[in-house]
């Protein structure tokens, strides 16, 4: 079947599938049935749970393994179309069977889970119009990088480990070719990110097709085998496995790699923002609703941002002056060429990240009630990553602790990194930040498992920029260097709401985006141009930080206000975390609600 062919043949189940079923406020009810008892409902309510989450690990086996779950360790995504819409046409259906159960009764943790599944599925049915599957790949991820990323999540204790994951090599090949049609077609219907950034996109999957099959990261398990392997096994499994990185894997890259060459990057878009899109108007206003679970307008979000930059600034010049300096600018000018604030290598910046994690952790039992069990660990960024990749990043471990969260640092340009903002991003990636509330989600009991892994992005990236603010609150940051650099990481964020919405609803060039980096922080260039080609990349991502962080300030200062001297900042903490992430308005009737309680406790 050529190219074109598998084209319309996509694009005709897209239409076939895509048709709208009748909504929940549509269906009949059935005439004379009496109310089922609570318990009843109850249990149908658990038991689509366990189905919605049981037929969404099947969908998605990376995810499944990822997190520990090993039964379709041999399986991967099916990318194709028709995947895509069946799973919209079973949403619908989840959906109209949570909607036809009464919550009447239910606890709060059982109508907040049948809330958020609701809303998940709604996201979903809203998010189909935009076909986000047209556009799979671009510089910050897609299926060249997701399973060199995989395989450091997997663990190899038996044979069947190493036998699932060669499964998975033989499969990779028909799953490049199910998202080339899928960007096939995105091409026909103009559906495709940057010029530019593919050209970036290219490099990345060039460095992966061109490592000799023993090199790759796909390769990883043959390191170290267990004991338990015996050596014929071991010789079997590694004949087996670079077999077929060479003839099959790789040769799937060096064709990817020439489609992206000869197809996709002339075809790429020139302009950088999203509005460029047949549609991408509404496609952004519909991103920032969607990941900052708020129904904030992009241009609302533009003028929060410049205030935010006025107010930080502000506080960064009180600091400068301090250290006699008269204004932000000459101060900033000496930050380039003091050599204390660069790190001499590699392992100097890994090792100063685990210097101000070591005090902070032990400052956590007067800040939380509650503590994540799981293990923490620190790594560098993958070296074919690290150069479009940010500062540092957080991979969340298993629930059952057999695979640790990892703080990954970007080593790439080290020593033109600076070391005053270390601190501030120790805080957000590790503790308290993701780390502590994505651990402390996965370890929750008496909800449903989907929601231990829910991924809002205001409330998960919103607390990680708390975290760094709470740092301060803790006592933290006593060297006035790193408290700027506090200053900076939040002003960064305040700079996203900027540049995020000037490219995507303003008509911003990247130059612009560029520009007002630099006339608005000290931030290194390396770190500056990786970051606006992400912001491109993955439009109102970014915006999810500040958005969320403010939203948990204000909780706290209305109980605060509230409460008096009988608020305890623990206790607000277990009560933000103690469902997991959730959108902003659900949490702000928690914290509501809890204010409440705790006044009813103090009469």
């Amino acid at each position: 079947m050529t190219r074109s062919s598998r084209t319309a043949l996509a694009r005709s189940l897209f239409l076939l599938l895509a048709t709208p079923l009748m909504s929940p406020a549509q269906m009949p009810i059935p005439a004379g049935q009496p109310p089922a008892s609570l318990a009843d409902r109850q249990e149908a309510l658990s038991d689509l749970f366990h189905d919605y989450w049981q037929e969404y690990l099947k969908l998605n086996p990376e995810f499944a393994s990822s997190i520990g779950d090993k039964r379709y360790n041999d399986k991967i995504t099916d990318y194709s179309v028709a995947a895509v819409n069946n799973w919209l046409a079973q949403e619908r259906q989840f959906e109209l069977r949570l909607a036809a159960i009464d919550p009447t009764g239910f606890t709060d943790q059982e109508k907040i889970s049948q809330q958020l599944l609701m809303n998940d599925l709604e996201m979903d049915q809203d998010a189909a119009q935009f076909k986000e599957w047209e556009m799979p790949v671009n510089q910050m991820d897609g299926i060249y990088a997701t399973y060199p990323q995989l395989v450091t999540q997997l663990s190899f204790t038996t044979v069947k480990d190493y036998d699932d994951w060669i499964a998975r090599l033989h499969a990779i090949p028909a799953a490049f070719e199910q998202v080339t049609t899928n960007m096939s077609i995105g091409m026909e219907d103009q559906r495709v990110p940057p010029k530019y950034l593919l050209v970036k996109t290219l490099d990345q999957v060039n460095q992966l097709a061109s490592q000799k099959p023993e090199d790759s990261p796909l390769a990883l398990p043959l390191k170290k085998f267990p004991s338990s392997i015996p050596p014929a096994e071991q010789a079997r499994i590694k004949t087996q496995m670079l077999d077929a990185i060479a003839k099959e894997v790789l040769p799937a890259y060096k064709r990817f790699a020439r489609f992206l060459q000869v197809s996709y990057i002339p075809a790429g878009r020139l302009q950088p923002g999203i509005s460029a899109l047949p549609d991408g108007a509404a496609y952004y206003r519909f991103l920032v609703r969607r990941t900052t679970t708020t129904n904030l307008t992009p241009s609302e979000i533009h003028q929060i941002g410049l205030q935010q930059v006025q107010e930080d600034e502000a506080q960064m010049l009180a600091i400068a002056q301090k250290l006699g300096f008269h204004d932000l600018k000459s101060f900033r000018a000496s930050l380039k060429n003091n050599p204390k604030l660069h790190p001499a290598s590699r392992q100097a910046l890994l090792d100063a990240y685990s210097g101000y994690l070591k005090p902070m952790q032990a400052k956590l039992p007067q800040l939380f009630g509650v503590l994540p069990k799981a293990p923490f660990e620190i790594e560098a960024v993958p070296d074919y990553l690290e150069k479009n990749a940010p500062p540092a990043y957080y991979e969340p471990g298993t629930p059952d602790g057999s695979r640790p969260g990892k703080l990954m640092i970007n080593l790439y340009n080290a020593t033109d990194r600076n070391l005053y903002s270390v601190e501030a991003i120790a805080y957000h990636e590790g503790l308290p930040g993701h780390h502590l509330q994505i651990s402390i989600a996965q370890e929750l009991k008496g909800i449903p498992e989907f929601r231990k892994y829910e991924g809002y992005t205001a409330y998960v990236e919103g607390w990680g920029l708390y975290a760094e603010h709470l740092g301060k609150d803790a006592g933290f940051y006593q060297d006035p260097y790193s408290d700027y650099g506090r200053l900076e990481a939040d002003e960064w964020r305040a700079i996203r709401l900027v540049v995020d919405t000037g490219v995507h609803s303003q008509g911003w060039t990247r130059d612009q985006m560029v520009q007002y980096f630099r006339d608005h922080s000290n931030i290194d260039d390396t770190t500056i141009q990786a970051e606006v080609d992400r912001y491109i990349a993955w439009p109102s991502q970014a915006l999810a930080y500040k958005i969320g962080q403010l939203d948990i300030l204000a909780e706290r200062e209305k109980a605060q206000k509230e409460l008096g001297p009988k608020f305890s900042l623990r206790a607000f903490h277990d009560e933000v975390l103690d469902s997991g992430a959730l959108p902003l308005d659900v949490l702000d009737q928690r914290v509501e609600d809890w204010i409440a309680s705790q006044k009813t406790a103090a009469q």
